[in-house]
């Protein structure tokens, strides 16, 4: 897999910002099918900062591998603010990571609404048992939007890290 530069860039940060605190990050996936995890990973060195992850893509395995309320679920669906963030506390949990970064939405080319159209992807951080969530409308075909999605969550794992050393 080849991602852009600017996601080798981000992650190498990231990996550089993880090792200063000799922290592990972990990843909680359901649209991007692993490839954060495999993108990730693809840089040398990250079995020293990246602890793995868990593909989640039904609500099931939200619930029994990474803790995500079935309430929570019914409510909002699976593509909402509580359930990545509860999906990246949850990948903290299962790994002993204390930093994890999770994605759900609607890569395509079906599957959207008026209320969540395809390219619709929140992306939940956790850090320290702190948790934050962010929703990102991404154009393009299926693997466009997994792809932006793979970086846009770096970079908010990158930046939560970098704002709790501002702290």
């Amino acid at each position: 897999m080849l991602m852009p530069s600017s996601f080798q860039e981000t992650a190498q940060r990231l990996a550089a910002c993880l090792l200063e605190r000799g922290w592990l990050c972990a990843v909680a996936e359901s649209c991007t099918g692993g490839l954060a995890g495999a993108a990730l990973t693809d840089i040398p060195g990250a079995s020293r900062w990246f602890a793995g992850g868990v593909i989640s893509y039904t609500n099931a395995v939200k619930q029994h591998l990474l803790g995500v309320d079935a309430e929570t679920l019914r409510l909002h669906g699976a593509v909402s603010e509580p359930v990545v963030r509860q999906m990246a506390a949850g990948a903290c949990r299962a790994t002993g990571a204390q930093a994890a970064v999770s994605l759900s939405g609607v890569a395509g080319p079906d599957g959207g609404t008026p209320d969540k159209p395809v390219g619709t992807v929140w992306i939940g951080v956790a850090v320290n048992g702190e948790t934050r969530a962010f929703c990102h409308r991404f154009n393009g075909d299926r693997q466009a939007v997994r792809e932006q999605a793979v970086t846009a969550a770096t970079e908010h794992l990158l930046d939560a890290l970098q704002t709790q050393d501002a702290a």
